[in-house]
């Protein structure tokens, strides 16, 4: 059995903080009517979107143009057994407005992946939540 009483809930702004510094988070979304988790790098822009940068033809675009999902960025230290998890729930849509293309292009997240037609596709930060993790113990 777990004791777990070093975890706590993190309010929206301490989220975005934490959010802000990570490099790789999880799109979760549905895939032909099943879950599907991708990681992807990605990056907060002025009102706390996340926004990721990717092939107007993937399979990721045609997926969750429209649609709600779930992003996840945490970070782990094994060795204390510390960390935190943030999660955001929000419409994703693909980035149209020619000025905002451009802006984002200045501004944005860049793919690691070869892209092809790039597009960038905001998550609105409807739903975040996230929990910090301070040094679970083992009881016997």
């Amino acid at each position: 059995m777990l004791h777990n009483d070093s975890t706590r809930a993190l309010d929206r702004q301490e989220c975005l903080r934490l959010l802000a510094r990570a490099p790789v988070g999880r799109v979760v979304y549905t895939r032909q009517a099943l879950p599907a988790v991708l990681p992807v790098n990605f990056a907060l822009d002025s009102d706390a979107s996340v926004l990721l940068y990717t092939s107007a033809g993937s399979d990721l675009v045609r997926a969750i143009a429209g649609v709600v999902v779930a992003f996840e960025a945490d970070e782990y230290h094994p060795a204390d057994r510390s960390g935190w998890s943030v999660v955001v729930t929000g419409r994703a849509t693909v980035v149209t407005d020619p000025a905002e293309q451009q802006r984002l292009s200045q501004t944005g997240p860049h793919s690691w992946m070869p892209v092809q037609d790039g597009v960038f596709v905001r998550i609105e930060p409807e739903i975040v939540t996230g929990r910090d993790l301070r040094g679970t113990t083992a009881m016997q």
